[in-house]
This record gives structure tokens, sequence and C-alpha cells, in this order.
């Protein structure tokens, strides 16, 4: 196989620069007709074989239905609510959302027009391909990681910096402006919505979240897994946790997403109208080890359609002091001491920014060793 290959003179960084200036993306690659894929996006034979052997007896991740809660007064069925997020917060990291208050015309939409983003031709695209200031303002680019990874991954990215700064809306593309700008809008309510769920199910205020302001600091990536020829040599996204509060994604019916539950990998299936919302690194941290953020990950693509994902990763906008975090000291006690040392603004991000996507890097760094 012309992709498996060894070939000495083989210049990983020439090609990973080539692929990189060319600004065409994995969608290009794709659209291109080729039948193998460049050797940078291989990877190696124990990643790929854990992708061969996963299997799973769960059919999903847990649903919750927030109809109840919205808008109503019912403390006793709130309550129920609060335990079902608790539970699946500290036991998956992950769960799904029915009846958020987003109309299901609005989440079409959205996807719809993240779609017609990357179905344009690259030469379109390609004014909005950069690498520089992956902190803020609007960037499109194959890999955010490209050169951090070991290996490249087979999906292409639109990402939108909505807060804690707005956004300038002319800086969105045209073809998904009006949309991206619902979206957050719609996003950031339910996000609110879960937070205080959250809160509750740690016995804190519900506005505690808000307060701290883990709704302000917000990245919006509108993911593109198009078809790849050899789906069985790369991934669509590596295994990671993700590294903020709490992240809401919104996709298609085109399936990849698995999430890991004990020793095995959970297929998580599209549910019409649903939203899918996972913990991050920075809140099993702050809940002192309550809730947990779990490794994910997305196959890469066989079908001929694309898979579209769009994200919302929502982060604080203001640190504590001169720029430090831990676990919340309404938390603490003497029989359940902190688990994690402070830490600080600039080892949160340089952790992130220094080397392609990991799990949980920055809680193994902090971790207190008894």
């Amino acid at each position: 196989m012309a992709a498996m290959d060894a070939n000495s003179s083989y210049d990983r960084m020439k090609e990973l620069k080539e692929f990189d200036e060319s600004k065409m993306g994995v969608k290009g690659l794709s659209d291109s007709g080729i039948t193998s894929i460049p050797r940078f996006f291989v990877h190696p034979p124990e990643t790929l074989s854990d992708f061969k052997n996963s299997s799973s007896t769960c059919t999903n991740i847990p649903i919750i239905d927030l109809s109840g809660i919205i808008n109503s007064k019912d403390a006793d069925h709130r309550l129920k609510i609060v335990e079902q997020v608790k539970e699946a917060a500290k036991t998956w990291g992950f769960f799904q959302v029915i009846n958020h208050g987003v109309p299901i015309s609005v989440l079409d939409e959205t996807i719809h027009a993240i779609k017609a983003f990357h179905d344009q031709p690259h030469e379109v695209k390609a004014k909005y391909y950069k690498r520089e200031n992956e902190l803020g303002g609007v960037m499109y680019t194959s890999n955010n990681d490209l050169y951090r990874a070991k290996s490249a991954a087979w999906h292409d990215s639109l990402q939108a910096w909505m807060g804690p700064e707005p956004l300038k809306v002319a800086d969105l593309p045209e073809i998904c402006r009006n949309e991206v700008v619902a979206w957050d809008k719609s996003a950031k309510e339910v996000a609110e919505t879960v937070m205080e769920l959250l809160c509750e199910g740690l016995g804190l205020e519900a506005g505690k979240f808000k307060e701290l302001t883990f709704l302000d600091a917000r990245v919006l990536v509108g993911h593109c897994y198009p078809y790849c020829p050899q789906p069985d040599l790369t991934v669509g996204i590596t295994s990671h946790t993700d590294p903020g509060v709490i992240t809401v994604l919104l996709q298609n019916h085109v399936p990849g997403l698995q999430v890991k539950h004990g020793n095995e990998w959970v297929n998580v299936k599209p549910l019409p109208g649903g939203l899918i919302i996972n913990a991050g690194d920075f809140l099993q941290i702050i809940s002192n080890g309550e809730y947990k953020s779990v490794q994910h990950r997305v196959l890469a693509n066989s079908s001929k359609e694309a898979r579209i994902s769009i994200v919302i990763f929502f982060n604080l906008a203001k640190w504590k002091g001169d720029g430090y975090h831990g676990p919340l000291p309404e938390l603490l006690s003497p029989e359940k001491p902190a688990i994690y040392r402070n830490f600080t603004r600039q080892e949160f991000f340089e952790n992130f920014y220094s080397k392609g996507i990991d799990t949980k890097s920055l809680i193994e760094k902090i971790k207190i060793k008894n």
C-alpha cells in the first residue's frame, strides 16, 4: 500500500508544509478523487488496532429530557433532572439533551450553513485559512495541531472566537454568518441551563458557574469530516479530552463519534433534535473530581456524505487574583480535601497549545500525589 511504503527519503515536514500551503484541506483532497491518503495522515499500528478492536455492549450515552424544567416551577421534577445530570456527568462525562428549547429548524439551519461553508471551492475558503492567532478571531484550517501532532487527522475546521470579546460579525464568512451568530446565542442558553443543573448537583447556587464567567469565553468550531478513501489507516479526530468547562455539540446524521466508558468505546448515535454535552478537564478540576472529563474520538468517515459537527467550547473569562484557579473552596472540607492544586492561566494555555490534543494532561500535572 502506497501510504505505508517505507521510504528513507520521506520528508514529512516538506509534505506537511505543501499540504498546509495548498490551503485545500482534507475536503479538497477528498474532492480531488484520491484513492490513497498522504503518509502524514497514517496513524501507528497501536492506534489503529485500538480502533479495530473497539466494540461495546452499550448502545448510547445517557439521554436527558429537559422539557420539564424549561420555564417550569416544578421543584420536584427539577430535582429529578439535577440527579440525572449529576449521575451522567459523574459516570459518563457525556450525555445528550432533548427538548432543550432550541427549535429543530435552527439546528438544521446551523448544520446546513457550516456544510455550505466547507462545500465551497477551496479557492473561496482559502482567504480564511491560517494558523496564527489560534486564540482569537476567525480561522479556517485543517488540523489545528497539524505541526504539533504525531499524525494528522481527517478533518477540516472553521473556528470563531465568540467571546469574551464580541466577534466582529463581518469577519465571519457570509455563507454562514447569520447562522453562526444565532447558534452561539442558542447554544449559550442551553449551556446556561446545563451549568445551573451541574451547579445544583454539586450543592451550589444555580447561578454559580455563570457568576464565575464560565459562559463567557466561547469558541465555536464547525468540523467537516469528508469521505476518506482509507478510513482504516487514519482517524477523524484523535482520542482526547476537552480542556474547558463544558462543550455543546451539534451534529448531522453521519455517525463517527465514540466515547470511552470504562474500557469500552461507545458509538454515539446521532439523535434528531438532540445536543451532546460533555464535561471538560476544567470542570473535573473545579468540581474536585466529582464530574469527569472523558476520552472521545471520531472515526475517519467511510461514508460518501460528510459528517458535520458544530461544537462550542465554554471556558471562564475571568481568572482569580493574578490569574489562577483550582477546586472550588465551597466543595472542600477535611473529609474531602483538594485532590488538585491550583494552576495558572499560563499553565492552562501552554499545556493545550504546546502539543497535539491529548487526554487529561493538565489534570495529571496538577493532581496532588499522596
